[in-house]
């Protein structure tokens, strides 16, 4: 409810001033000593109005309503609703969402898209080397590394085997297994440095070393071709291990044989593959696989699949690590158009580390924009400061008192050694693995990542007006919300003597219509028609109920022979009870679709009062105006309000 409240209030987006040509910081409203100029004021009230020109009722009658919704504001800031501090946490979690496109290169990001695009059109066959880093290396490390790959690059480069070469020097644990060999894959598969190296490397040749989370890459590219698209299959699966017998491998592909004579034979394969396969999650479809690409199933099963050409076409029986299979094609299907894929691309680009390419482009941005200026040279003197409590979390940030040289300069602000060291006493304890030089060099990245968005951050109101106003409007309208709520909303629930004496001043206001006391018995059997009429008369005098009705009706019928409604109806409730003749112990029968429907009128019933229960909501709706009202003619009398009636007149002149 809260939040359709306030993009009712906020309408998010950008604020478009289309009737108002310039910034106009003339006062328009005084209420006590909060001014509101004339540039607020139509701001939002062109937002609200989908009008051409000001003209002096719409003015008015939105001006009203703008004072009581600045009244209601003000009265929350006096009452300190805005210190609460699930106001605050709101506030802020509105603004986290905010500020995020302010962090995102809308360039650099579409480049990204239409890169990944293209590469979703062309799958690349790799082998890499690879030479393990930390996550976060100190530069002596990644030297050391670098230095490695390189003569590693120069070996190959001279001649030398590339399989041989991985298999002697690579980190990689399964380099003994695949010699380095990786195999087909497209976009988003891969890492994407890893990506890039691979399409940006000739066929036959080999990579310059490059950097991932897990350490210096040399890549050789075998081979690429255009994408084979996407494939839907089914399969009959009997696993294997790579620890099975010679016997077992033998039995698995004995059975496959035996279901795919039977597939020959015209068998049904969902019915075979429910029955045999040993892939639980597809055998319960029929032996139905998820939509796959190239580089998701091992090779030996995608070329298999890849080679059927038509639905319902099957392969011979194809042995992988994991077993024997039998594939059957349901479905084919081509890269998808750019505009088709884009809202998946761009799924995938949120989640992928190449979304940080867009971000690092935004802080690139903000350090030229605001002079950033580095000294190195001071950071490391804060090694000199920590002891073994950093690993049990508790050292002490007073520890650097006096160590006040910047790290670096933003926007003319210094973010000192002090400022640091009270970043690291936050933090969580890092591993005792970690060296005191190690420990300042990665938490020293983080701090100045965090330091110069907090920073951009502290500048959007300054810098985007657009911003400043809808952070405004959530500020209000979190405010009106919160205390329109206790004030009138969940007051009108919960204040029970307050409503009760509503109803009973205004009876009046809700009443019943004139209605009919009436029930309408509903059955099918034509034979029972003479005795229910019987009995429903008799019903009147002596009050039978339902139960006692029908199981004088139908007492031995195990299935309920009639259906009977007792209601009091005003006109149009029922099309049965509106066509009988409203008087006392009057009775109408109707024929319709195979059924017999009874309408005895037990009494007509004067119009009267409803009951609080028989009317709630509304009234709780009406009592809820009346709160509202009463509310605020008591913030017009607390509250002194001076409109500039000439300033309110230029409005109307000037459009």
């Amino acid at each position: 409810m809260k939040r359709i409240f306030l993009i009712s209030l906020c309408l998010i987006g950008a604020v478009s001033l289309s009737l108002q040509s310039q910034q106009d910081d003339d006062v328009l409203i005084t209420i006590n000593d909060h001014e509101i100029t004339k540039d607020e004021f139509l701001r939002i009230y062109n937002k609200n109005n989908s009008v051409t020109a000001y003209d002096a009722k719409s003015l008015e009658e939105y001006l009203d309503l703008f004072i009581n919704f600045k009244l209601k504001v003000i009265e929350a800031e006096a009452q300190g609703y805005d210190t609460v501090q699930s106001f605050v946490d709101e506030l802020a979690s509105y603004r986290g969402q905010l500020v995020k496109p302010y962090f995102e290169d809308e360039e650099v990001t579409e480049e990204l898209l239409e890169e990944a695009y293209e590469r979703t059109k062309e799958e690349v066959n790799v082998s890499h080397i690879l030479i393990n880093l930390p996550r976060n290396p100190l530069p002596k490390d990644t030297l050391q590394a670098w230095k490695k790959v390189m003569e590693i690059r120069k070996r190959v480069l001279k001649g030398e085997d590339f399989e041989e070469v991985a298999k002697a020097t690579s980190d990689d644990p399964s380099v003994k297994r695949n010699g380095g060999h990786i195999g087909w894959f497209s976009a988003f598969r891969m890492v994407y440095p890893f990506e890039s190296g691979a399409y940006n490397t000739p066929v036959g040749e080999i990579s310059m070393p490059l950097r991932t989370r897990f350490g210096y890459h040399l890549i050789k590219v075998n081979n690429r071709r255009p994408s084979r698209g996407e494939m839907k299959v089914a399969h009959i699966m009997i696993i294997t291990s790579p620890n099975s017998s010679e016997d077992e491998i033998q039995q698995a592909q004995d059975t496959i044989n035996k279901i795919y004579r039977l597939l020959q034979e015209g068998k049904d394969f969902a019915e075979l593959a429910r029955k045999h396969s040993e892939d639980v999650n597809s055998a319960r479809k029929g032996g139905e696989m998820p939509w796959f690409k190239s580089g998701m199933l091992p090779p030996v099963f995608e070329d298999a699949a890849y080679a059927l050409n038509d639905s319902g076409e099957l392969s011979p029986p194809v042995q992988t690590s994991y077993g024997w299979h039998i594939i059957k094609m349901i479905g084919k299907r081509p890269v998808s158009s750019f505009e088709e894929l884009r809202s998946e691309l761009e799924n995938k680009l949120r989640r992928d580390n190449r979304g940080k390419l867009a971000e690092q482009s935004v802080i690139e941005r903000i350090k030229n924009e605001y002079n950033f200026t580095e000294y190195e040279e001071n950071l490391y003197e804060m090694e000199s400061v920590l002891d073994s409590s950093i690993y049990r979390g508790n050292w002490d940030e007073a520890r650097a008192v006096g160590m006040i040289e910047p790290l670096f300069t933003l926007g003319g602000r210094n973010y000192t050694q002090q400022d640091f060291a009270r970043y690291l006493a936050s933090l969580r304890p890092p591993r005792e693995s970690e060296s005191f030089e190690l420990i300042i060099y990665n938490r020293y990245q983080d701090f100045k990542k965090e330091q110069i968005i907090a920073f951009e951050e502290d500048q959007l109101e300054i810098k985007y007006p657009d911003f400043r106003n809808l952070m405004q409007e959530y500020h209000d309208g979190i405010l009106l919300f919160n205390l329109t709520d206790d004030m009138v909303w969940s007051k009108a629930i919960s204040d029970t003597a307050g409503l009760e004496a509503f109803h009973k001043k205004k009876k009046s206001d809700y009443m019943w219509g004139e209605r009919a006391d009436a029930s309408i018995y509903t059955f099918e059997d034509q034979s029972l028609e003479e005795n229910i009429e019987k009995l429903a008369k008799k019903r009147i005098r002596k009050g039978y109920t339902k139960d006692e009705f029908i199981n004088m009706v139908c007492p031995v019928d195990s299935v309920v022979c009639l259906n009977i409604t007792d209601g009091k109806f005003e006109e149009e409730d029922n099309k049965y009870v509106d066509q009988a003749e409203w008087e006392k112990k009057s009775m109408k029968t109707f024929n319709e679709d195979g059924k017999i429907v009874l309408v005895v009128i037990n009494d007509v019933l004067d119009p009267e009062p409803k009951k609080l229960q028989e009317a709630r909501g509304l009234i709780t709706a009406d009592y809820q105006n009346y709160l509202e009202k009463e509310w605020i003619e008591h913030l017009r009398g607390k509250y002194s309000i001076d409109v500039n009636e000439e300033l309110l007149r230029t409005i109307q002149q000037n459009n």
